[in-house]
């Protein structure tokens, strides 16, 4: 009942997360980091939000299953974006585990990769279904 918050664990230079003070050097490497990874899902959602409000607003009916793709498919980097944020802010911290002793956590975004390939895929895959019912 009374556990206490997961960034306690996590420290940098020997403070907790929650109290930290960065160098300078260290906001320039989170907000290089942050412009690069987390600001190129949120453009990449917006594009397909904008892409599917243009498929939606200029063409007839028949494309609006491609529309509504593209917006479902922005939603889903969009969450992708989120869960980037997450595993983001702790990437530059370190864990005391169980036993006492401190090790660096780097968590490396492999898992999001997968995750975006596995949803472009689809998103693609789907996307050539729905153009192959149009054409016939």
């Amino acid at each position: 009942m009374f556990q206490p918050h997961p960034e306690e664990h996590l420290h940098l230079r020997l403070h907790r997360a929650r109290s930290v003070v960065l160098t300078t050097e260290e906001l320039v490497e989170i907000r290089a980091a942050q412009r690069t990874f987390e600001g190129a899902y949120m453009r990449t959602a917006l594009g397909q939000f904008s892409f599917a409000l243009l498929i939606l607003k200029i063409f007839t009916s028949e494309f609006y299953a491609i529309g509504a793709l593209f917006a479902a498919y922005g939603a889903a980097i969009l969450v992708v974006a989120i869960y980037r944020r997450h595993q983001g802010q702790r990437q530059f911290f370190s864990a005391e585990s169980a036993d006492g002793v401190v090790r660096r956590k780097f968590k490396t975004s492999g898992d999001t990769v997968v995750l975006m390939t596995a949803l472009s895929l689809g998103a693609y895959a789907t996307m050539l279904v729905l153009t192959w019912r149009l054409a016939g």
